[in-house]
């Protein structure tokens, strides 16, 4: 798994190798850290919004991004997160309820996206 801090970089591999006989992998805490660092400094500097592939074991449990998407959100960034169901629950739990769902259609998030950017209410979809 890799990562790449927008817009130029750098991509980091968050994965560890665990041989060419492994089926599966495993996240690597500390490349991940590394990532959160470099999107928070990112976030600091100014951005428009923050994409967060995945909020995983790592943010359900108070680590990985989940300080950068609170950091983004305080800022007033908008902030788009993809979620599996493992960890709805410690989302809706970190959000408190403000996330809104959005279907997994690119013109759905483009028009969220574009009305977040333009300031104005965040779109709800059903």
């Amino acid at each position: 798994m890799d990562v790449k801090v927008l817009p130029a970089g750098p991509i980091i591999r968050i994965s560890q190798d665990l041989g060419p006989s492994s089926r599966g992998c495993r996240l690597d805490p500390e490349a991940l850290e590394t990532a959160v660092g470099l999107t928070e400094t990112r976030l600091a500097a100014g951005v428009d919004v923050l994409i967060v592939n995945k909020f995983g074991k790592h943010e359900a449990e108070g680590r990985g991004f989940r300080h950068a998407i609170a950091k983004a959100l305080a800022l007033g960034v908008p902030v788009l997160v993809g979620l599996n169901g493992l960890n709805a629950a410690a989302f809706e739990d970190f959000t408190a309820g403000w996330a809104r769902e959005l279907p997994p259609h690119m013109e759905t998030i483009e028009a969220w996206l574009l009305t977040a950017l333009a300031g104005a209410q965040v779109l709800e979809c059903p």
